[in-house]
């Protein structure tokens, strides 16, 4: 998702375990028979559409992303000649148009990046057939809170906020009373919907380096190059300063994920 931001595909697959392992326990609750015909929502590198298209061997999955760079390098990882149940395709899911293809579904990690959800929610019905269903994860509210209050306050000060002048939060992280409504009015029956708090845990402040270089890209990129790594230095120490690396030297964040199954 985020076609607004140029993506680093690579550095992105290197730092992105957290989401690799959500996505996992989303699969699960799946339940796929093996010949359903599955969608997923902000593919990124592909490696997750895979581990889904070898659920469905006499199916298909279908990966979607509005990143190039991120296209390029799943279709790379996965070519259609070694894995013909598997293909990705630059779309961005605010103007996909599919109608009754689809048996499940899936997005892990990706709508979050979408501020306005209520036209989106609107085509994943449609894109669905009658029966099918949404299987999701994505920031919810509160997500990441100790970061964004880090980044919120270091926006305001010099020599950082000339650059972010006409800033506004990038994210749809929203509670589950905003969202419901929102599954309802598209016409999804919701099986169920909950705001799961999780931890995110970096081994070192490299790789805690990474992630904020890699998917904060937002406020990341308003930065001019040559400062760019200065920013991340000091939004690491400061969110140190106020969490700081546990006995085991680990550091923790705090994460709100809002999950849903809802069925056409």
């Amino acid at each position: 998702m985020g076609n607004e931001y140029s993506w680093n595909a690579d550095d992105y697959a290197k730092n992105s375990p957290f989401q690799k392992k959500w996505a996992r326990e989303l699969i699960k609750k799946l339940s796929l028979k093996g010949n359903e015909w599955i969608l997923d929502i902000g593919c990124g590198d592909g490696k997750v559409t895979f581990e889904i298209a070898q659920h469905v061997p006499d199916g298909c999955a279908v990966g979607i992303d509005s990143s190039e760079e991120m296209v390029k390098l799943a279709s790379k990882m996965f070519p259609p000649s070694k894995y013909p149940n598997l293909s990705f395709k630059l779309l961005d899911v605010r103007e996909m148009d599919f109608f009754e293809e689809f048996d499940v579904i899936f997005s892990n990690a990706a709508l979050h990046w979408v501020i306005d959800h209520k036209p989106v929610l609107r085509r994943m019905f449609r894109a669905l057939k009658p029966g099918g269903r949404a299987v999701v994860q994505m920031g919810g509210k509160g997500n990441a809170a100790g970061v964004v209050e880090v980044l919120n306050k270091i926006m305001t000060e010099n020599p950082w906020k000339e650059y972010f002048l006409d800033f506004s939060f990038p994210y749809g992280f929203y509670s589950l009373e905003r969202y419901k409504p929102w599954l309802i009015d598209a016409g999804f029956k919701v099986q169920y919907i909950e705001l799961k708090p999780k931890m995110m845990i970096y081994e070192s402040v490299e790789k805690f380096k990474g992630w904020i270089r890699t998917t904060w890209l937002p406020y990341i990129n308003r930065v001019p190059e040559k400062l760019r790594n200065s920013f991340i230095d000091l939004v690491v120490e400061r969110y140190l300063d106020k969490h700081p690396i546990d006995g085991n030297g680990r550091i923790k964040v705090s994460m709100q994920r809002l999950e849903f199954v809802a069925v056409r």
